[in-house]
């Protein structure tokens, strides 16, 4: 997956307005606009724009029905997220035990003494 279709996902789910919805229709299966408009501080347009940026991220889909627009989440796009959370992961989990093996095998720094504990002497 490229990283702009990885950005957009992130900044699909960075917004928590978004994930409450992506998780209502996750939830709930596909929706109107106007339905999860209705039980939100929200009006449609702007519930219509966060859904928009979903579908834009490949992470819901607008399926027109006479009328209306029904919203469905497609979570299969959490893969790729899944996919470089754990490559992230285990990048950084190499680094650690690496340092861990260097910090182990390198013998004990001597102890410094302060300017004037040394004065002292």
């Amino acid at each position: 997956m490229s990283s702009t279709a990885l950005d957009d996902l992130f900044g699909a789910l960075a917004e928590p307005t978004r994930r409450a919805l992506f998780q209502r229709l996750m939830h709930e299966g596909p929706q109107t606009a106007t339905v999860l408009a209705a039980d939100s501080t929200l009006t449609r347009q702007a519930v219509v724009k966060h859904l928009q940026a979903l579908v834009s991220a490949g992470l819901a889909t607008a399926e027109r029905a006479g009328r209306e627009v029904r919203y469905r989440a497609t979570p299969e796009q959490l893969a790729a997220v899944v996919a470089w959370l754990t490559e992230s992961s285990t990048m950084w989990d190499k680094r650690v035990a690496r340092l861990v093996e260097r910090a182990s095998a390198s013998p004990p720094a001597p102890a410094r003494t302060s300017r004037i504990a040394q004065a002292k002497s």
